[in-house]
């Protein structure tokens, strides 16, 4: 299989990204795309919010789900969530959620992928979430 050449990798991730309802009703914006690695983010308001302030725990998974699941290549290829486990390390009481995802070890029907969610305190960025995911690739045409 031949790969598309990056930037068009990179126009269909952040395509598929932002044209996903749930990314627009969240707010989440996609910060950047490189081989095998994207960061998403989400600011602070209050649709987004628990009862105690924090950023709901709902959403740190979210990120995680649609980073680690878009550094595949869009071009030729689909994919779907096999499975994740989230670590919840720190309550998440700032401003911005950043999520990094990339790529552990790619494979040709499952790709793994190591996400963290750092949130934004007073200007200092904190870890608050580890993620470990297993994607499942699938062609365009069998999907």
């Amino acid at each position: 299989m031949t790969q598309a050449p990056f930037p068009a990798v990179a126009a269909a991730i952040r395509k598929t990204l932002e044209a996903q309802g749930f990314t627009q009703l969240v707010g989440a914006e996609v910060v950047s795309v490189e081989p095998g690695v994207v960061v998403m983010a989400l600011d602070r308001r209050p649709e987004v919010l628990q009862q105690n302030g924090l950023f709901h725990g709902g959403v740190l998974p979210y990120l995680v789900d649609k980073a680690a699941a878009t550094v595949i290549d869009r071009t030729t290829r689909t994919v779907i969530t096999a499975e994740y486990k989230i670590n919840l390390v720190a309550p998440s009481t700032g401003d911005r959620l950043t999520c990094r995802a990339e790529v552990v070890k790619p494979g040709r029907s499952l790709t793994v992928v190591e996400a963290k969610v750092h949130c934004r305190i007073e200007g200092t960025e904190k870890l608050v979430a580890v993620a470990l995911a297993t994607i499942a690739n699938l062609d365009l045409k069998t999907a």
